[in-house]
């Protein structure tokens, strides 16, 4: 059976301990086996990092830029093969794949801009003959921890920015779907990547606490659930390393009387039930303000879940594929029972859920909610699956003091033709990234990805701007001539421009 290895300083590294099976999710059968490193492996990547450094760090950010270019191309180039690679290992649709790397791709294109983004400040005369500047360097060896549900996308958030930034990387992908994540790696080597900059280590939590306890690692960033986001944040900053953490989601979609209803059941449907709900930006509950905006939009979701196309990922045409895991699909089941034992009225059902062909894959159908109240588990806890719940209150302020309470505030959005609601939505909601009548919030490149709350740990966001200030340190200098002739007695009183 195929063994997926590492790639340390550019070259594939086969498994020499233990592995872990990779499922098709489409068919429930292992397709082929990951390898985990362990500590002495993780440590070959680290010096392999800590050695390319050096060189790196003093190239030209425009050469680092030029990588970049290239490595966008051969993207571009090979999008049909990275589609497939993570269809087959997630289960997500091909054209689901197919826009999670255009999403990854516009950062690459961002990173292009490394001239712009690292350039610096400078003030000529701060004082007499005095020039002064800053200067954005690099951190050195730094990592990323990724997660199974986007591997090509979120790796793009981290490491192409580290990576012109001057820094080198170590990523740790999900071991549930590595394949496509090595592929996109093999070619950033291709484009031209010097050997060690980038070195990918499969592993599960004995990579991840080496990560953490190198001290040769200065900064981590991490996607996941929750309990790891805060584990992967307390130990690594107990350690003194810049951490940058995001955690778990529960987003809210409130409708209000005037919403456009037809064109938000649409927004909600691929919201809720796209990439089967495997999305931290997923919209899992929907807030309607008024009986008369439930009793509407259960009428015009039901039929329109019923007729979802589901079937295997890797097929053209379907609105859905599978869960990634037998493990994730009994989680999903598990919550839906739980909602029905909680006194949530179940309007469809997707449990029962049978895909000819593929009787063994890890399918749930579209499930829908109606009449679920906020101590139920269906709504506190993040489900991870294809549930969509529908929440009834009586005003804007009760839908904003429900999203507010939660412990969440990753992701929300209103739907409204009233201009007013939406601004008092925008300004008071206690979430990091807020649509209007946009029902995926996610920013595009050029500005930074974070939620508020036990959403995001750390000062950053992802990506843009901010993943420039968490890849660089800003040194200021300040530099004077004196004139040579000159003669200058000792000043004692703090110094001034003037």
């Amino acid at each position: 059976m195929t063994v997926v290895a590492h790639l340390i300083h550019g070259e594939l590294v086969a498994a020499t301990g233990r592995t872990a099976d990779v499922y098709n999710p489409s068919t429930g059968e292992v397709s082929k086996q990951v390898a985990l490193a362990d500590r002495a492996t993780l440590q070959q990547a680290i010096d392999s990092a800590k050695s390319a450094f050096p060189a790196w760090r003093n190239t030209p950010p425009a050469k680092r830029a030029q990588v970049m270019y290239r490595f966008k191309q051969l993207l571009e180039q090979h999008e049909a093969t990275i589609s497939q690679l993570i269809s087959e290992e997630h289960g997500k649709t091909l054209e689901d794949a197919a826009g999670e790397l255009k999403r990854g791709i516009e950062n690459v294109e961002f990173a292009c801009g490394a001239p712009e983004l690292l350039k610096g400040e400078y003030s000529r005369n701060v004082g007499p003959n005095i020039d002064a500047w800053s200067d954005l360097q690099p951190i050195g060896v730094v990592a990323g921890i990724t997660p199974f549900n986007f591997p090509a996308m979120v790796p793009l958030w981290m490491y192409p920015l580290a990576i012109v930034c001057g820094n080198c990387f170590i990523l740790k992908p999900s071991e549930r779907d590595p394949s496509s994540t090595l592929y996109i790696a093999q070619l950033l080597l291709e484009a031209g990547l010097p050997k060690g900059v980038l070195n990918v280590v499969h592993g599960d939590k004995e990579a991840v606490d080496a990560l953490i306890e190198a001290p040769e690692v200065k900064a981590l960033s991490f996607v996941g659930s929750t309990p790891i986001a805060e584990y992967i944040y307390s130990e690594g900053t107990k350690r003194g390393k810049r951490v940058q953490a995001l955690g778990g989601a529960k987003n809210h979609a409130v409708l209000m009387p005037d919403a456009d209803l037809d064109n938000a059941v649409s927004a909600l449907m691929g919201a809720a039930y796209g990439s089967c709900g495997e999305r931290c930006m997923a919209i899992s509950v929907a807030v309607c303000v008024g009986d008369q905006v439930a009793d509407a939009l259960v009428e015009k979701l039901v039929p329109q879940i019923q007729g979802l196309k589901i079937g295997a990922g890797t097929s053209c045409g379907l609105d859905m594929g599978p869960l990634v895991t037998g493990a994730a699909k009994e989680r999903v089941t598990g919550y839906i029972d739980a909602g029905v034992a909680q006194g949530a009225s179940l309007v469809v059902d997707g449990r029962d859920l049978v895909v000819a062909g593929n009787e063994n894959g890890f399918f749930v159908g579209g499930t829908l909610f109606d009449r679920v109240t906020p101590e139920m588990s269906i709504y506190t806890d993040e489900i991870f699956g294809p549930v969509l719940c529908i929440v009834r209150v009586g005003s804007l302020e009760a839908a904003m003091q429900l999203i507010n309470d939660h412990e969440y505030g990753n992701g929300t959005c209103i739907f409204t033709r009233d201009g007013e609601s939406a601004r008092l939505f925008c300004d008071e909601i206690e979430v990091g990234m807020v649509g209007v009548n946009v029902p995926l919030p996610v920013p595009v490149s050029y500005h930074s990805f974070g939620g508020w709350k036990r959403s995001l740990f750390g000062d950053l966001h992802a990506y843009g701007p901010d993943g420039v200030r968490f890849y660089t340190r800003k040194k200021a200098i300040t530099q004077r001539w004196p004139q040579r002739a000159s003669h200058e007695a000792a000043q004692f009183a703090f110094p001034s421009n003037g």
